[in-house]
C-alpha cells in the first residue's frame, strides 16, 4: 500500500493555492491512516457501537468527490459508486469481499477527476449541476473547495480515532 507524500500549503500561499494544498494534505492523511493494514483491518468497525471503518471513510470519500467535483461543478450525472436504494450508506458498509486495492483506485480515480474538473474554473465560477437546495443556488469552486477540507478533516478525526484502537498507531 502506498500513500502520497503529505505537505502543508505555504503559509503564504494566495488562495487557490492555499485551499488546493489543503485539501490535498487531508486527501494524504487519510491514505496514511490506511497504510500498512490489512483488508481486514481496514473493514474493522474498531470503535463500537459505530459501524464505521477506515474502509468505509475511504469509499465514503469516493462517494464525496464523485458528487461535489463531477456533479455538483461539472453537472456530470455520474451514479453513485457504493450506495443504493437497498443501502443509502453503501459507503459506509464495506463487506468481507471489499478490498482496499479496489477502494483506493476508486477514490484515486474520483480525486484525479476532481482534479481535472477544478483546473479550468475560477474559485468565483459556478457549477453546472445540482444547485444548493436551500438557495437555490450553484456552489462555487471556492464553496466546493472549503467544503472538502471540511469534510476531509472530520472524517480524518475518525480515522484517527479507528487506527489508534486497531493497531495503536497515533499521530495526524
Amino acid at each position: 500500500m502506498t500513500t502520497s507524500e503529505r505537505r502543508e500549503p505555504s503559509s503564504g500561499a494566495g488562495e487557490r493555492e492555499m485551499l488546493e494544498g489543503w485539501l490535498e494534505y487531508h486527501r494524504a492523511t487519510l491514505a496514511l491512516k490506511c497504510a500498512g493494514l490489512t483488508d481486514e483491518q481496514l473493514r474493522e468497525a474498531s470503535v463500537p457501537p459505530s459501524g464505521l471503518s477506515l474502509l468505509g471513510l475511504v469509499r465514503h470519500m469516493a462517494e464525496v468527490e464523485r458528487g461535489w467535483f463531477r456533479n455538483r461543478l461539472a453537472g456530470e450525472k455520474a451514479e453513485l459508486i457504493y450506495c443504493t436504494d437497498a443501502d443509502e450508506d453503501g459507503d459506509f458498509h464495506p463487506g468481507e469481499g471489499d478490498t482496499w486495492d479496489e477502494a483506493h483506485a476508486t477514490w484515486q480515480a474520483e480525486i484525479s477527476r476532481a482534479r481535472e474538473v477544478a483546473a479550468p474554473l475560477g474559485l468565483d465560477d459556478l457549477g453546472a449541476g445540482r444547485p444548493d437546495r436551500a438557495t437555490g443556488k450553484p456552489f462555487s469552486l471556492r464553496w466546493v473547495y472549503t467544503h472538502m477540507i471540511e469534510e476531509y478533516a472530520r472524517h480524518n478525526g475518525h480515522a484517527d480515532l479507528l487506527r489508534e484502537r486497531i493497531d495503536g498507531s497515533t499521530g495526524d
